[in-house]
């Protein structure tokens, strides 16, 4: 049986040296850290699909400053792409309107929190760019 495929996009939210980070508030992995977004939906781009899970979970406009990696990770229940793209606020404040929590972490220091699996490259890529800007 071929395992179910999901495709999400993920913000790197950016502000100097720091990256938000938001906690799962549901589901196998409550409690987990992540970055937010969410899925593409059929007809979406990743970019549009950032736009609309940052507006519906954040409740704020961000701006793309490109695509930083895409993770192909395995999960038991189902293969996951995931395309991590830089970003910044344009325009209002992030606004918790389904995770439990967030914080602002520092780049070089992104591990203070429980990450999710697939994460985990993305935490080394993020590390990679503060060693490179450091």
């Amino acid at each position: 049986m071929e395992r179910k495929k999901i495709r999400v996009a993920a913000a790197l939210i950016r502000r100097d040296d720091m990256i938000f980070a938001t906690q799962r508030g549901y589901g196998n992995y409550k409690d987990w850290w992540e970055f937010p977004g969410g899925k593409v939906e059929p007809g979406e781009t990743s970019e549009q699909a950032l736009e609309r899970e940052i507006r519906e979970e954040l409740d704020t406009q961000i701006i793309n400053d490109g695509l930083l990696i895409t993770v192909e990770y395995d999960y038991p229940e189902f293969h996951l792409t995931m395309d991590c793209f830089w970003c910044r606020v344009a325009k209002g404040e992030l606004r918790l309107l389904e995770h439990e929590a967030a914080r602002w972490l520092p780049m070089t220091d992104m591990r203070q929190v429980k990450w999710l699996p697939a994460d985990d490259e993305v935490i080394r890529a993020i590390e990679r760019t503060a060693k490179e800007e450091g």
